[in-house]
């Protein structure tokens, strides 16, 4: 159902005038009239004060038209391969603000989430493990190594994850790759 439509539609179930509505949010009655016929698009703060003026979620206005949900779906796409991408190297604060911000507002961010900290963790150890063998026998090369190796890791699952694919992850397993 289209935004307008439903907007008047709620009005008039909950027994509000155009009137009424613009005195509950800092509408004025012709902007609310012109929402309702058409011909503007409410912004979505403006949408954001009806939805409490009428006392539904927010969520109704923004998920109401296919297109809504592809472009949602996109960039649920671009946020999850961004969170993929913060695990080319073994820093977790990037990855938990990134996380943090849009645990939310991304469909399985948590899943992607945990597997990106534990691919992290295993770029972590095997780095650790690196470092004492080149404090030992003076060779760098299991460090650079996990660090190259999880970096690739970490590149081909933002581009597999943005393009719809499961992700690598030896001890996640996706859930796009159960599914196939």
């Amino acid at each position: 159902m289209e935004t307008a439509k439903l907007i008047k539609e709620l009005r008039i179930k909950k027994g509000l005038t155009q009137e009424d509505l613009a005195d509950r949010t800092e509408v004025s009655a012709r902007t609310i009239q012109r929402i309702e016929n058409g011909e503007v698009d409410p912004r979505a703060y403006t949408l954001q004060m009806i939805a409490k003026a009428l006392d539904v979620d927010f969520s109704i206005f923004v998920n109401d038209t296919n297109d809504d949900e592809e472009i949602q779906e996109e960039n649920s796409k671009s946020w999850v391969g961004l969170l993929h991408l913060s695990g080319l190297l073994p820093l977790f604060f990037p990855t938990l603000i990134l996380w943090n911000q849009r645990k939310y507002k991304t469909k399985d961010m948590a899943i992607h989430y945990r597997a990106v900290l534990s691919m992290q963790l295993c770029i972590l150890g095997i780095s650790l493990g690196g470092l004492w063998i080149y404090w030992q026998v003076n060779q760098l090369t299991p460090f650079v190594g996990a660090l190259l190796a999880g970096g690739l890791v970490a590149i081909i699952n933002a581009i597999n994850v943005m393009n719809g694919k499961g992700f690598i992850n030896p001890f996640i397993k996706s859930r796009e790759s159960s599914i196939k």
